[in-house]
């Protein structure tokens, strides 16, 4: 039983070593308006699978986004927050 539990262990820590590198995403949100729309565009970017943690901000007009790029695209991103009413363009 130990050196099924040590194989796995092994295996774990081998495919965390394959893991990509959390990304930051800059996107530009038109749209907003009121102090709710940034938590709005804030929610919409955290229901996207692979997102990590997300904010927004009202004054910038713009929204961060920590994501995991084997599952989520900058694109896709700025589409969820287009698709909640805020069209959304990713910063170079």
């Amino acid at each position: 039983m130990a050196t099924s539990l040590k194989a796995l262990l092994l295996f774990a820590a081998a495919m965390s070593a394959f893991a990509a590198e959390p990304k930051t995403a800059q996107l530009e949100v038109s749209g907003m308006t009121c102090s709710l729309c940034p938590l709005t565009v804030r929610k919409a970017l955290e229901r996207v699978p692979g997102v990590l943690d997300a904010k927004a901000d009202l004054a910038t007009h713009s929204a961060q986004a920590r994501y995991d790029p084997d599952k989520v695209s900058p694109e896709v991103l700025a589409k969820a927050v287009s698709d909640a009413g805020f069209p959304t363009k990713v910063k170079p």
